[in-house]
């Protein structure tokens, strides 16, 4: 949500709309792939081992390397997005200004002991973060609107979406909580479905939302000055809307949006390279799983400048590969369901894989 106005700017509301939409349909139908081969692979499994038993051990080790960049693209992208935050805040208490590069450390630095605790110490901490981000967003949505000028949605320029493309896809790519859903909800497929289909729509409808609120209210100059200083859609608007509680209610916004993510990815990462790399559940070994989580994204972010957009877009086309592509390969080996053997659903899984490696060719090409 941070991205995707600015990112969208250049397009315009109409043509973003039209993208947010149809990438909607794409995930969501790849989305009911991943749930059909969760429910026919016995077990409990995972992304991984769900790979594993349909498309072999080379499926399995493609998604090992994918899931794991996935995870290393989205830390990177909020170690980014929070740096601009923590310099803000610190010139606003103390009149001090500190370098890009330290800035990026502070939210590693300061949440790598919840991450160290595990999902205990995140599991109360993401409760108040998450209402914060609830109540920050209501306060957007109810003081936003009329500022909302209609004949800034009159710019339209389709060839501008191809740079879009890929961080659109990020926004969809909830497929990995499936296994876990399945387990809550007892393997009931009828509820599986309904929970994927709301839970799906919801975004969207907020996405929709908030693209009306930014698109709408900032000129598109502001917005096409944000990206290229890889600033988040909150910046711009706090600073053309110039009323105070939004101000407060989008820097706020824009923390709470980042360090719940960051819980969660980070908090998955590290799990993953513990269990991949079969570190022991001691503090050396968490230790080690922290340094093996944070270095990469780190050392990403001191190379590249505008990093926070630069690795939502990698994000963006690993989350094409593995939750568009793969999900459509493992449905296709499915003996059990006969949809999947008739010409009408190879079609449609043929459909999805070629969209979704577009989506690689869109981020290749930019």
């Amino acid at each position: 949500m941070l991205a995707l106005p600015v990112i969208t700017a250049s397009a315009g509301f109409f043509p973003s709309l039209g993208l947010l939409v149809v990438t909607w349909l794409v995930m969501l139908c790849s989305a009911f792939f991943f749930l059909d081969v969760n429910l026919a692979v016995r077990g409990e499994p995972n992304l991984i081992s769900m790979a594993g038993r349909t498309l072999g051990k080379f499926g399995k080790v493609v998604t090992w390397v994918l899931y794991l960049l996935l995870l290393y693209s989205l830390t990177a992208a909020y170690i980014a997005a929070s740096a601009m935050l923590f310099k803000q805040a610190i010139f606003f208490v103390t009149g001090c200004e500190i370098p890009n590069v330290l800035a990026q450390f502070i939210l590693p630095v300061v949440f790598a002991g919840v991450i160290y605790l595990g999902i205990v110490g995140i599991d109360w901490i993401n409760r108040v973060l998450m209402l914060g981000l609830v109540v920050a967003y209501a306060l957007l949505v109810i003081f936003a609107p009329p500022y909302v000028q209609p004949h800034f949605f009159s710019h339209v320029d389709f060839s501008a979406l191809k740079i879009a493309v890929t961080v659109v896809f990020t926004s969809f790519g909830f497929h990995i909580v499936i296994p876990s859903l399945t387990t809550y909800l007892e393997h009931d497929k009828k509820y599986l479905r309904k929970a994927i289909w709301i839970g799906a729509s919801i975004p969207l409808g907020v996405y929709v939302l908030w693209q009306v609120i930014v698109l709408g209210s900032v000129p598109l100059e502001s917005l096409e000055l944000a990206w290229s200083r890889g600033e988040a859609a909150t910046v711009p608007l706090a600073a053309i809307l110039q009323n105070h509680v939004i101000a407060i209610a989008a820097q706020l916004f824009s923390f709470f949006a980042i360090v719940t993510s960051f819980m969660g990815v980070s908090l998955s990462l590290s799990d993953f390279l513990t269990d991949g790399l079969k570190l022991k559940k001691s503090w050396e070994g968490r230790l080690i799983a922290i340094a093996c989580t944070f270095a990469p994204p780190l050392f990403f972010l001191f190379t590249y400048e505008k990093g926070f957009y630069l690795a939502l877009n990698h994000a963006g086309a690993l989350v094409a590969l593995l939750l568009g592509v793969l999900p459509a390969s493992m449905a296709w080996t499915l003996k059990e369901h006969r949809f999947y053997k008739t010409v009408w659903g190879r079609t449609v899984l043929m459909s999805i894989m070629g969209i979704s490696l577009s989506v690689l060719v869109f981020d290749l090409l930019s």
